[in-house]
């Protein structure tokens, strides 16, 4: 459901492992707990027929902070 692109190593090789290569490509995997670890590793990447996709959300206790202006006053 969503790209491997920015995430951990850890988490593209258990992608990888799992037999994934593109974005919605789907596969037949086994029902055993080794592939369901695997799963819950990088269920924010990943749906599960059956269980619905739930999207990550965004932090609540994410700090914004504004834009600095150094780029700016180096010009003048």
């Amino acid at each position: 459901m969503k790209s491997t692109i920015g995430a951990l190593p850890s988490i593209k090789a258990t992608v990888e492992s799992l037999g994934f290569r593109r974005m919605n490509q789907t596969r037949d995997l086994p029902d055993n707990p080794a592939v369901r670890g695997m799963l819950k590793a990088v269920d924010f990447l990943v749906a599960v027929e059956g269980q619905p996709y739930l999207r990550p959300k965004r932090s609540k206790y994410k700090i914004w902070r504004s834009r600095s202006n150094k780029k700016h006053q180096r010009g003048k």
